[in-house]
């Protein structure tokens, strides 16, 4: 059971990373964007042809495509999503929908829709721990999604620019008397999301493979972990990814493997309408 578990603290921690992204998104722009998993394949393709095709070392294809990802972040909010502000918010959330098909046909068109081997970050021998035996990238995975955890939570708590972040997510008029710039906030937390996005594709596809879908099941995976912890917290998605991936591994190690996502999905269901905000969310009252 202990070698099941700590896989499922390994796909969870992936879970988690992407879930993070779109709580980020969704606390500042009240947007869920459907099109963080295209962006993060579209990203691990970056990786790839960086390593593949030109030859760069792991590391500064690693750093490189976080910057990439940084930009392909800015350039969705300047040019998709701020023309929308105003609109109703369900037009941004099909302007994300309109974007699986573009970044999806454009990563298969420009790299191509067969299967490819992602190179792994380490190539060493198992560790064995007692009766637990676990892959150095699997340690890796989970070292950096916790670092990444610990390094957003200080910044959200100490840093200026991440307090900025949780006064524009808790009351976005209040922040604007403030002096705080919404808009600059709403930009700088779609580049962090598409980083955290482009980090969990990287992760990802050494552990499975990768082509255009490498990120269906994993974003709605992610998706339902933010759920599950609560979409209004950050605490949430990432007790929730944890959650999810372990329950998944137990529910198909030892009752049916075939069966296990419709149990994960039946699970959240039940658990919303025990906890509609989640486990860990918060209730928010509006006085009138």
């Amino acid at each position: 059971m202990s070698q099941v578990i700590v896989s499922g603290l390994i796909t969870g921690s992936l879970y988690a990373l992407a879930a993070l992204g779109l709580v980020l998104i969704f606390k500042t722009s009240d947007i869920v964007n459907f099109a963080q998993g295209e962006m993060a394949m579209f990203n691990t393709f970056i990786a790839y042809t960086l390593m593949t095709k030109l030859g760069m070392p792991y590391l500064l294809a690693f750093v490189l495509t976080i910057i990439f990802a940084a930009i392909m972040g800015y350039l969705v909010q300047r040019i998709v999503i701020r023309p929308l502000f105003g609109s109703p918010l369900i037009s941004s959330m099909i302007a994300t929908l309109g974007l699986i098909m573009i970044l999806n046909g454009l990563a298969g068109n420009l790299f191509g829709f067969e299967t490819k081997n992602f190179p792994k970050m380490l190539n060493k021998n198992n560790i064995v721990i007692g009766s637990i035996s676990i892959d150095p990238n699997s340690l890796l995975i989970i070292l950096i999604t916790i670092g990444i955890m610990f390094v957003l939570f200080y910044y959200f708590k100490y840093a200026m620019k991440g307090l900025a972040i949780r006064a524009v997510a808790q009351d976005p008029e209040a922040a604007k008397l403030m002096g705080i710039s919404v808009d600059k906030v709403t930009m700088s937390t779609w580049m962090m999301s598409s980083i955290l996005s482009a980090i969990a594709g990287m992760l990802i596809a050494p552990t499975t493979f990768l082509d255009i879908n490498m990120m269906a099941d994993v974003h709605l995976k992610s998706f339902s972990s933010a759920v599950l912890g609560g979409f209004n917290t950050f605490l949430g998605p990432v007790a929730g990814g944890f959650i999810l991936g372990v329950v998944e591994n137990l529910f198909g190690r030892y009752a049916s493997l075939e069966w296990k996502t419709v149990f994960v999905f039946a699970l959240i269901v039940i658990m919303l309408v025990v906890k509609p905000n989640g486990i860990f969310g918060k209730e928010y009252r509006k006085k009138v």
